[in-house]
């Protein structure tokens, strides 16, 4: 990014968006914007929620706040993980996500990454068990142009049931790093309220929701292993890229 994160934060909560394309991919509607404050112009991609496909199992309407949620998380883990994301209500087709559109090739993603990106990937499937990512299609790790490793897609992430879904299985039955299980540590007394990062998870995830993250990293910790796949259920995404 060569512009701060704080100067993106502020065109993608206050400039103008124009919608320049679709991503026809997904199951939801995902536009390519531009987006203009001040004189200065960056990229993004916009998911109204008014485009969103109703799940049986996510309250409706509730998508695009939860990609919002995912990088206020990756950043109270000071992790850089999530491109900045904001919450808009002025989107060309009413309120929804706005997050920074990182460069990237999409021919490269997980199933063909070489082994010294997937040995990467370590932070990446700590990251999706906090969120409980039911989601996390091997198109969804981007390689950046200055070699930073960042995710995307959380629309259906923070269930309070266990959901995870993911291709990254490779360090299932690991000992989780200790400079993570740190990071973690340190993170959960600001899931508990009364906190900022709480607070601020509130406008986008219910109390039950943020509780289920506190708990669910207490466990992790606890356990101090990545976890194996659930052999009783559904562990990986379709399709899954």
């Amino acid at each position: 990014m060569t512009l701060s994160t704080d100067t993106i934060l502020d065109i993608l909560q206050h400039g103008t968006t124009t919608i320049k394309g679709e991503f026809l991919w997904g199951s939801n509607y995902t536009f390519l914007v531009d987006v203009e404050h001040n004189g200065s112009a960056l990229q993004a991609v916009y998911k109204p929620t008014r485009g969103e496909r109703p799940l049986w199992d996510f309250p409706a309407a509730t998508l695009a706040r939860r990609e919002v949620a995912a990088y206020l998380l990756s950043e109270a883990l000071d992790w850089c993980l999530v491109p900045p994301t904001v919450y808009t209500r002025k989107g060309p087709v009413g309120p929804g996500s706005l997050q920074y559109f990182i460069e990237h090739d999409p021919e490269y993603h997980y199933f063909n990454f070489k082994d010294a990106d997937r040995q990467r990937l370590r932070p990446v499937a700590f990251f999706d068990i906090i969120i409980n990512n039911a989601d996390r299609k091997g198109s969804h790790i981007l390689i950046g142009s200055d070699n930073h490793i960042w995710l995307i897609d959380h629309g259906i992430c923070f269930h309070v049931e266990d959901k995870l879904r993911t291709v990254i299985w490779d360090f299932a039955g690991e000992r989780i790093p200790e400079n993570m299980c740190g990071d973690l540590h340190h993170l959960l007394p600001k899931l508990r309220e009364p906190s900022g990062l709480v607070s601020d998870l509130k406008r986008y995830l219910s109390s039950d929701e943020i509780n289920a993250v506190a708990s669910r990293s207490e466990r992790l910790l606890a356990s101090n292993h990545f976890p194996n796949p659930h052999t009783s259920r559904r562990f990986q995404p379709w399709p899954p890229l």
